[in-house]
């Protein structure tokens, strides 16, 4: 065995719908290479099925009878698969939201990532934008997430637009307990609220493949997402973006 290698393999993959064009595989590969890990990292698309989240029993099943060490989780399964999972991280818990599952000693352990990468990456490019108020684009589990790492950065006020109003209603009261101290509100008037914002957090899968074609009116700046989010601020020049 080459020096430095971990003498085990691991086998893990992304779970979600239209995902071919992912580039997902090709970084886990890249970062197992570069720590010396025997790794194999593969797409588990929904739309070999039926596009929809009724195949995720099974593809657990699957999964763990075959060995894997985890799994990545993406639109749209980030909530649907709660009920399929053992245990929840508190983060997990709290945002009612998954974005990584750990197979462990006959367990399914779900966690989120999503929160603490989003603040960190802000923290590293964005850290003197403004965000007194700042718009949130898109209410499920990249949402969640988002929003809830925006409050933690200091948002004073997180606007939640959604095109299923009840479910920008139900993130809006869940990060309203957990930031009492912060208003959280349902927008109304996507134009208006961004003309009076700071900035914009997109979080759905428009500008995704898979919804090539999919629009978004935006009365400042739009920032398309790969894989979960990205965000457009407004700092010096007025409209830089940044993903992350």
């Amino acid at each position: 065995m080459r020096k430095g290698i971990v003498d085990r393999n691991f086998l893990c993959g992304l779970v979600g719908a239209g995902i071919q064009h992912s580039a997902s595989p090709s970084i886990h590969m890249a970062e197992a290479r570069a720590q010396s890990l025997a790794y194999r990292y593969v797409l588990l698309d929904l739309d070999a099925a039926d596009g929809t989240t009724h195949a995720l029993p099974e593809l657990l099943r699957r999964c763990e009878a075959e060995g894997y060490t985890g799994l990545n989780v993406t639109f749209p399964c980030k909530q649907e698969i709660i009920p399929l999972l053992t245990t929840l991280s508190p983060e997990a818990r709290a945002l009612n939201a998954v974005n990584t599952v750990v197979f462990r000693d006959g367990e399914r352990i779900g966690y989120n990532t999503d929160c603490s990468g989003f603040a960190e990456n802000f923290r590293r490019g964005l850290s003197d934008a403004r965000r007194r108020r700042v718009v949130l684009m898109g209410a499920g589990g990249a949402g969640a997430a988002v929003g809830y790492a925006a409050l933690e950065l200091g948002v004073q006020h997180l606007e939640i637009f959604d095109h299923v109003r009840e479910r920008a209603s139900a993130l809006a009261l869940r990060l309203a307990a957990l930031h009492p101290e912060a208003r959280v509100t349902v927008g109304d008037d996507l134009a208006a609220s961004l003309h009076e914002s700071d900035g914009l957090i997109h979080a759905t899968p428009t500008g995704r493949w898979r919804f090539a074609g999919s629009s978004t009116a935006s009365a400042r700046s739009f920032v398309p997402t790969r894989q979960s989010c990205a965000s457009s601020f407004r700092r010096a020049p007025p409209q830089a973006g940044h993903v992350v």
